[in-house]
């Protein structure tokens, strides 16, 4: 199946999952994940509208990160993307695709909570990409607890160094390297509007990015830069299986949504790549819902 080849009812496009219990370890392969997600290696088409642009992705070796790579280099971008050591197997699988579609495919191990790592990654890709004109941050942590009072503050301090306090530390450091023209795209959630009982540091840190982009951009668009974030809803990544959701959520995940289904990676791709290209040359303080329907306000 081709995402852009022919008409598709969105509620069947993808059949519902059938999910089995599994857990996996933080933080989690797609290698391991049962049933196997599409991020768009086959079913995303390009039609160069990012040609000759360099990205930079976090957390872009699974899930919607994996999708948006992909999807840039069939683009025509050169992509830098981060991972975890324990997630090099799937890394090497996301360079796989990005050099399958002709593009140059820049991996970078390291661990966000690093403060260091959070600068010297930007200033690695734009030395190995020859520049830098498109940032997607990305890369989060979810853990479902569903207890305030067992949810151990350490947890919480590692959600939010991870989900946005990394983002200012990526942003500042990527801003020498940013021309007039560039997008930075942040990856928010519907978590961000509903916020589910079990995820309260998760949540808070989505709220977060939602409102740092929209201030962001006000503050960037004075420099031609545009600032807009995606909020996804539950879409199908090794987050879920690695304690992301309890046991009973995970084998029903996405059956609450409107379509009555999960959504994939693939399909969150088409928006990190409208936002990057010049098709959205007006629209900035923007956040793009992609939920099945679930609302945000």
């Amino acid at each position: 199946m081709k995402l852009y080849d022919g008409l598709y009812d969105p509620t069947t496009m993808y059949p519902k999952l059938d999910i089995p219990e599994q857990r996996q370890d933080e933080p989690g392969l797609d290698s391991k994940l049962q049933p196997t997600a599409d991020h768009g290696q086959d079913s995303y088409e390009g039609h160069g509208r990012l040609q000759g642009r360099k990205a930079l992705v976090t957390g872009g070796d699974s899930g919607i990160g994996r999708a948006v790579a992909i999807a840039y280099a069939k683009e025509g971008a050169d992509v830098a993307f981060t991972y975890l050591p324990a997630e090099k197997e799937d890394a090497d699988e996301t360079t796989r695709q990005i050099e399958a579609a002709g593009r140059k495919a820049v991996p970078i191990e390291g661990d966000l909570m690093d403060a260091a790592f959070c600068t010297d990654l930007v200033d690695k890709a734009a030395v190995k990409l020859n520049g830098l004109d498109i940032l997607v941050n990305n890369a989060g942590k979810q853990v479902y607890v569903d207890d305030i009072e067992k949810l151990e503050l350490e947890q919480v301090e590692q959600t939010f160094q991870i989900n946005i306090i990394a983002m200012f530390r990526i942003v500042k450091a990527a801003m020498k390297h940013l021309p007039a023209g560039s997008a930075i795209i942040n990856t928010t959630s519907i978590q961000a509007y509903e916020p589910s009982e079990g995820l309260l540091d998760y949540a808070a840190t989505k709220a977060a990015i939602a409102n740092f982009t929209k201030g962001l951009a006000a503050q960037l668009v004075k420099k031609g830069i545009r600032v807009n974030a995606v909020a996804p809803g539950p879409i199908w990544t090794p987050l879920q299986p690695s304690y992301g959701q309890p046991m009973e959520k995970l084998t029903k995940f996405g059956g609450q949504s409107p379509m009555g289904r999960a959504g994939q990676p693939a399909e969150l791709a088409g928006a990190y790549v409208f936002l990057a290209s010049n098709e959205s040359s007006y629209v900035t303080a923007e956040i793009i819902a992609v939920t099945g329907g679930m609302p945000i306000s």
